[in-house]
C-alpha cells in the first residue's frame, strides 16, 4: 500500500497517474513518528525536506509577544505540511504536532527532479499549495468577519469535510484531538469562550463534541451559523480534474 495514497485524495488525486503516484512514492526518504506537542520546524530554519502528513495533526503557528499562539493551519492526513518551503528555502512561521504524527520526509533534492523530469506531477504538487493557500484566505475570512459561534462552526465543518475526503470521517461523526485552548488558538478565542460557545452550538442541537468526537447534528443550521460553503475545499470534480486525466 502506497504511504503517499491520501495526497489530495478527494481533491484532485485522480488527475494522477499511475507513474506520478510511484515516482511520489519513490521520492519518500523515510517515515518518521513525532511526539505529540512537538516543535517541528521553527521559523527561518532552513529547510532541506517537505513533510508530508501521514496520520494525526500537525499545525503551523506564530507567537505573538505576549506569549499567546495564533494557529495558521491545521493539517490532516494527506497534507504536505511544508511544501511551500520547496521554493522558499524556509518558513515564516513555526511547524508542531498536534497529537503523536508519522510523516513521509521527502528531500527537496527529489522534488527537483519532479520538476526537472516530470512536469505533469510539479503541477499537482503546485496545486496542492494553491489549495493551501485556498484554506488560508478563508482562514482570515472566518476570523475577521465571523462571530465566535461562526468561527468555532465554520471551522468545525471545514476540518469534518477535510477528514472525509480521506476516509476519516462519514455521517457527521470524525474524530478532532484538540483541546479547547488549541480551538481557541485556530478561531482567535479564549478556552473561556470556546467553551461557552460550544455549549451553545450543543443547546441549539447543532454539534456535540464528547471526548475527542465531534457529531454534527445539523449541518445546514451549522453552515447558516457559520456561512460555511465548501466551495474553496475544491473536493468535488472540476474542470482541471477533468482536463488532466
Amino acid at each position: 500500500m502506497r504511504v503517499t495514497r491520501d495526497f489530495l485524495r478527494g481533491r484532485g488525486r485522480d488527475a494522477m497517474s499511475e507513474a506520478d503516484k510511484d515516482i511520489l512514492e519513490r521520492a519518500v526518504d523515510r517515515i518518521d513518528t513525532l511526539p505529540a506537542r512537538t516543535i517541528v520546524t521553527r521559523r527561518g530554519d532552513r529547510l532541506r525536506n517537505s513533510t508530508l502528513l501521514l496520520e494525526g495533526a500537525m499545525c503551523r503557528y506564530m507567537d505573538a509577544r505576549d506569549g499567546f499562539r495564533q494557529l495558521v493551519a491545521l493539517q490532516v492526513p494527506g497534507d504536505f505540511v511544508d511544501l511551500h518551503g520547496y521554493p522558499l528555502h524556509r518558513l515564516d512561521h513555526d511547524v508542531g504536532t498536534l497529537t503523536e504524527a508519522r510523516v513521509a520526509v521527502v528531500p527537496h533534492a527529489a522534488i527537483d527532479s519532479i520538476v526537472a523530469d516530470h512536469p505533469q506531477l510539479a503541477r499537482i504538487l503546485w496545486r496542492s499549495t494553491l489549495l493551501d493557500a485556498a484554506l488560508h484566505r478563508e482562514w482570515i475570512f472566518r476570523i475577521g468577519r465571523l462571530d465566535a459561534a461562526g468561527r468555532i462552526a465554520h471551522f468545525l465543518l471545514e476540518t469534518y469535510h477535510r477528514l472525509k475526503a480521506t476516509g476519516r470521517g462519514g455521517n457527521g461523526t470524525f474524530e478532532l484531538a484538540l483541546i479547547q485552548q488549541d480551538l481557541g488558538e485556530a478561531c482567535g478565542l479564549t478556552s473561556v469562550h470556546v467553551n461557552r460557545t460550544l455549549r451553545r452550538l450543543r443547546e441549539e442541537k447543532l454539534v456535540e463534541a464528547v471526548r475527542g468526537t465531534v457529531t454534527i447534528l445539523d449541518e445546514s443550521g451549522l453552515a447558516r451559523v457559520g456561512e460555511f460553503d465548501p466551495d474553496y475545499l475544491y473536493l468535488e470534480e472540476g474542470p482541471w480534474q477533468a482536463a488532466a486525466a
